[in-house]
């Protein structure tokens, strides 16, 4: 299959290098194990952050514009390329731009972190009945969010409260954090907080249970995760666990000034989306 040194001896995460040499053993071995058998790997990718730019209205997220043709030349190579994502997975896919693509006819979309799932090969989503707490949360927001500058994302199974177009996102985030914990609290629901956002969903299901079920479901010898959030923390201790039982896997950061929780367990940290892609298309040059 060739020499692997341009992905595993490169030491810089600018433009021409695909990726920065992973700074931990597990990750170099993560690396290696999928460079050596893609068929049997499985890649994981968040949406928002890591596919696609952050910008300050999420309904105007769309993917990063090389996304597609880089997905497209690796997904044939690897068992199985998946998006876990919190958004609804029909949002994903059309924001994404995923159906209907060549190469990608066996993507799977995680949406609503696993509790929905698109797949490519029949363009349907599978999802459960939305938690009975996501409605009473529904009814009472209006009332706690007036005056605050916020932005409500209805997601159907949970409910998002952005911050970013509040005169202060950071402060707005911190008031608001303890009253809706709370609301969340008695409608039986949970908050995910994340890069301005504070999102209101069902309790049980989160990133790393999705990682975690889709790769025993394929029977997959090692994973790549990529994520850029605190949402995506839970994928990451699902691939330490993994790991720990002998399954190698790499973690790798879509960079961010934001949050800085991912990019401390990270085995290597790319620049953005651009420089996710950029590594996508580098381990499919590597395994073609």
């Amino acid at each position: 299959m060739g020499s692997h040194k341009d992905l595993t001896d490169s030491g810089s995460t600018n433009s021409t290098d695909p990726l920065a040499t992973p700074t931990t053993q597990p990750g170099r071995d993560g690396l290696a194990a999928i460079l050596a058998r893609p068929a049997h790997a499985v890649v994981a990718l968040d949406f928002d952050g890591t596919l696609a730019p952050i910008v300050p209205d999420p309904e105007q997220a769309r993917a990063h514009p090389d996304a597609l043709p880089a997905l497209a030349a690796l997904a044939p190579k690897v068992a199985a390329v998946a998006v876990i994502t919190g958004r609804p997975a029909e949002v994903a896919v059309r924001y994404g731009g995923f159906a209907g693509v060549a190469g990608l006819e066996h993507l799977v979309v995680l949406g609503h972190y696993g509790a929905e799932r698109w797949d490519a090969v029949s363009g349907e989503v599978t999802a459960p009945d939305p938690h009975p707490g996501v409605a009473a949360v529904r009814a009472e927001l209006p009332g706690l969010l007036e005056g605050q500058g916020t932005w409500t994302e209805d997601k159907g199974h949970a409910i998002a409260v952005h911050t970013r177009r509040a005169a202060d996102p950071q402060g707005t985030f911190d008031a608001l954090r303890g009253p809706l914990t709370d609301l969340a609290g008695r409608n039986g629901l949970i908050v995910e907080p994340g890069r301005m956002v504070l999102e209101l969903r069902p309790p049980g299901m989160d990133k790393g249970v999705a990682l975690s079920e889709y790769v025993r479901e394929l029977g997959a010898e090692c994973v790549l995760y990529a994520g850029d959030d605190l949402g995506d923390l839970p994928a990451y201790a699902a691939v330490d666990r993994l790991r720990s039982d002998g399954t190698p896997g790499l973690l790798v950061c879509s960079g961010s000034e934001e949050v800085t929780e991912l990019s401390k367990r990270a085995d290597a940290v790319v620049d953005g989306p651009a420089g996710v892609v950029r590594l996508l298309r580098a381990i499919a040059d590597q395994v073609g």
